[in-house]
């Protein structure tokens, strides 16, 4: 059973991921973007485990709405309000509960997807998180690293697109051949938790 805690240290894994990859994340940025995406979400995350250490949510659907919250107000762009509904939607499916089962996670994380998509208006092969997000959420029922690596590969995925959401869209074809940023930092979201997943030593 996955407990508060094992969100609290899902949501401080990502942050130290964030964090390292922050300068990958604005180089990504940068080619089809504002190259802002590392800073914006380097900040977010930092919010978050600030507040998530003041506040220690007694839940896993508080711990992921608290979270979701900070990313809202703290990140720029349209990141913030993505990542935000991910994580509200998703805590928000968790309910009250004290602690829930892999699988719950999984139904749970499909639903916070589907709310970013119905938000932004994005489908998969639209080079955004979702192609990371999309594939993540599906493969998580069967595992945490299954899921890393669907998200991985979703995210390598997007070089060859072209994007047609956000505003990697504006530049039509030159948006191909560069990774998209918001899909490389979901997979890095993902992989933080198959690497609190594996810490636990259980697997979805």
């Amino acid at each position: 059973m996955l407990d508060a805690d094992f969100f609290h240290r899902w949501m401080t894994a990502a942050a130290a991921a964030v964090d390292r990859e922050a300068d990958h994340l604005t180089e990504l940025d940068s080619a089809i973007g504002d190259a802002d995406h590392g800073s914006n979400m380097q900040r977010g995350f930092a919010a978050v485990t600030e507040v998530l250490g003041q506040e220690r949510p007694q839940t896993p659907g508080a711990v992921l709405t608290l979270a979701g919250r900070q990313l809202i107000s703290k990140v720029g762009g349209a990141a913030g309000p993505l990542y935000g509904t991910l994580l509200r939607r998703t805590g928000k499916a968790l309910g009250d509960t004290p602690a829930v089962t892999p699988q719950q996670l999984a139904e749970a994380l499909g639903m916070g997807v589907a709310a970013v998509a119905q938000l932004g208006g994005a489908q998969a092969g639209d080079k955004t998180m979702l192609d990371a997000l999309l594939p993540a959420a599906e493969a998580l029922g069967t595992s945490f690293g299954a899921a890393r690596e669907a998200a991985e590969a979703g995210a390598l995925a997007t070089v060859p697109l072209q994007a047609r959401k956000g505003r990697a869209s504006y530049l039509g074809e030159r948006s191909i051949g560069h990774q998209d940023p918001g899909a490389t930092s979901s997979a890095l979201l993902i992989a933080a938790l198959a690497e609190t997943g594996g810490v636990l030593g259980g697997e979805a």
